[in-house]
């Protein structure tokens, strides 16, 4: 009898914890979108930030489509080498089109009214071909596409999701907004973009530190964020960080 007993407890056990994995699966009705910036870390998105946002919108039940906007790359870089590409030139939207196996729209049609949250991967593409952040740093001017559909998610109070470089989108557009890229000093090239952080500030938003496993949350403005790859650190981690923010969005989405 305590035998039994013992294996009934330890299936029960097995099974909350079973639940409480799993409590993020088709928990949501939520129409996501996101906003992709070429394919590849050095002049576009950063593909496994994009593909992490999938897998976990995917578990959490959401559905999804891509957008890129329909211009040409700031530069094309090799990322064998880390350096520019001379004489060629790419488009982000076909760039894009990578990630999104094809599915994507450009993002001139993409109309805040049709969706709950929408959520910026990160990687040099939001800082080169969304902004000109890579090269202006706090003067930088933002994508005109890219504004008007930030501005238009905040103005119906619907949920962004940013990461890794992309939350100084958000610093530049919304004054005051409390953001994070991750920690503010390098700490021996643990955090090799820190500087990021003093853009922010200069951009007059707040800058919160975190982890690279946590995200934050500025309830005010229902901005998200999360530092992802602004961290040197091993790949599960970083995919843990975002899951937290994809987690933050779709609850903020009240789905």
């Amino acid at each position: 009898m305590f035998a039994a007993r013992s294996l009934l407890r330890s299936a029960h056990v097995k099974f909350a914890l079973c639940a409480q994995f799993h409590a993020t699966s088709n928990c949501t009705g939520a129409k996501v979108a996101i906003v992709l910036s070429g394919c590849g870390v050095y002049d576009g998105t950063e593909i496994h930030e994009a593909s992490a946002i999938l897998v976990h919108l995917s578990r959490g039940g959401a559905e999804v489509q891509m957008f890129a906007p329909d211009v040409f790359q700031m530069d094309v870089i090799d990322h064998s080498k880390g350096q520019p590409v001379e004489k060629e030139s790419r488009n982000v939207l076909s760039e894009s089109a990578r990630i999104a196996r094809g599915n994507i729209t450009e993002l001139t049609k993409l109309n805040a009214g049709k969706y709950d949250a929408v959520i910026f991967p990160g990687g040099f593409g939001a800082a080169k071909n969304l902004s000109t952040f890579a090269v202006d740093g706090k003067d930088c001017k933002i994508n005109k596409d890219v504004e008007r559909v930030l501005k238009d998610f905040h103005r119906a109070g619907k949920p962004i999701g940013l990461c890794c470089i992309s939350p100084v989108l958000a610093a530049k557009v919304f004054p005051g907004v409390d953001v994070t890229v991750g920690h503010e000093e390098e700490e021996g090239g643990k955090w090799p973009y820190a500087a990021t952080t003093q853009a922010i500030t200069a951009l007059g938003a707040k800058h919160t530190v975190k982890e690279v496993t946590e995200a934050h949350v500025d309830q005010k403005n229902k901005v998200v964020t999360t530092p992802a790859f602004m961290c040197e650190t091993k790949l599960h981690l970083i995919f843990d960080g975002i899951g937290a923010m994809v987690r933050d969005v779709l609850k903020l989405t009240g789905k």
